[in-house]
């Protein structure tokens, strides 16, 4: 399915900013601090970071990441197919051991946990 182009993922927002009665999503840290800059001194906004859709009522998730629309769709690819199983084995195996040296040897350079 993958490799075929079959997969996406509708990705949700990380933001819901709201600036006096208009409300505006964003999707990384980037396009938030771009937002702000962009609102010249207006009213105070409130800013409300998502953990997750737990956090959306239906409303908001069909509006973000559902409605055909209006959402974003990320493709899933795999660039080197046999290097991913690797990793997958390692991290979700039963093995504990190679697990753990896998996150310790790894653990300093990751970029961005929060996907």
């Amino acid at each position: 399915m993958i490799e075929m182009g079959f997969l996406y993922i509708a990705q949700t927002p990380l933001y819901r900013i709201k600036n006096g009665k208009k409300i505006n999503y964003t999707y990384d840290e980037e396009e938030k601090d771009k937002f702000l800059a962009n609102l010249n001194g207006s009213r105070n906004p409130q800013i409300q970071r998502y953990k997750g859709l737990g956090e959306m009522n239906p409303d908001q998730l069909w509006e973000t990441t559902m409605n055909p629309e209006t959402r974003q769709m990320l493709e899933v690819t795999i660039d080197n197919a046999l290097e991913v199983e690797d990793t997958f084995t390692t991290l979700m195996g039963e093995l504990v051991a190679p697990r753990k040296s896998f996150i310790q040897a790894h653990a300093r350079s990751v970029q961005n946990l929060d996907v």
